[in-house]
């Protein structure tokens, strides 16, 4: 993850991660409470990779419909697979609306797919802006926030390394890019955790997207802010998740 500070406080988080397009049928009471509230904690309020930012341990989520578009640029097309997970995302969580659009220009959240050989020159040209920054990592998604939430965001995820890749990196970076922006290895039952087989929209990961887009969690609120409100959010986030 890189941070670009910006005059206006606007940062730019960079989460370098590895990603089924379908919910886990798993029973949401495979794991606790607590372990919930710690995965909204390891997940929302750390960062994966950081070398300064503004303020970044505090909330971040789109407080607008979130508009996907799609640039599909590898040999095999993957846009229907794309815009069927947004779809689900649009079904798994309240409080956040999804739609997808022909127009890249009215989109806030735009998703590269790619071929390994085209990975840092996409990159570098229309993630970094940069022709010449280096390009880490094996998918990619870039978060642009501010005080009133996130503004927009970029994935880019690899096609042709094999479906397993394919999958985790189109979960977790889309994901991600919707603020829960941090892996952590004690995250069991999560995607976001890159020594995890997961490439799922896991159950537990539903639920703490429902719980990051509970009205009550507002953008830049504190961890000490949440702690207070997390047990009901939570309670009521494992209620709309079957």
């Amino acid at each position: 993850m890189r941070f670009l500070r910006s005059p206006d406080f606007l940062f730019s988080v960079f989460l370098i991660t590895l990603m089924c397009v379908t919910p886990v049928r798993a029973a949401n009471d495979s794991f606790s409470t607590e372990e919930l509230l710690k995965g909204f904690e390891k997940t929302v309020f750390g960062l994966e990779y950081r070398s300064w930012s503004w303020r970044p341990y505090l909330v971040k989520k789109f407080t607008q419909p979130v508009t996907f578009y799609v640039h599909n640029l590898s040999r095999r097309d993957r846009t229907r697979v794309v815009h069927r997970f947004v779809r689900e995302i649009d079904r798994r969580i309240g409080g956040l609306k999804t739609g997808i659009t022909n127009d890249p220009s009215a989109a806030n959240f735009e998703v590269y797919v790619v071929d390994r050989a085209q990975y840092v020159s996409v990159v570098q040209r229309d993630i970094y802006k940069n022709e010449r920054a280096k390009v880490p990592g094996r998918c990619l998604v870039r978060v642009v926030s501010g005080r009133e939430g996130i503004k927009r965001s970029s994935a880019v995820i690899v096609s042709d390394e094999g479906e397993f890749l394919f999958k985790r990196c189109l979960v977790e970076e889309i994901l991600q890019g919707l603020g829960p922006m941090n892996d952590n290895q004690d995250l069991t039952h999560s995607v976001f955790n890159d020594a995890s087989r997961h490439s799922r929209f896991t159950v537990f990961d539903q639920i703490i997207l429902n719980m990051l887009y509970d009205p009550r969690i507002r953008p830049g609120m504190s961890k000490k802010q949440t702690e207070p409100l997390l047990p009901l959010v939570a309670r009521d986030a494992r209620r709309r998740v079957r």
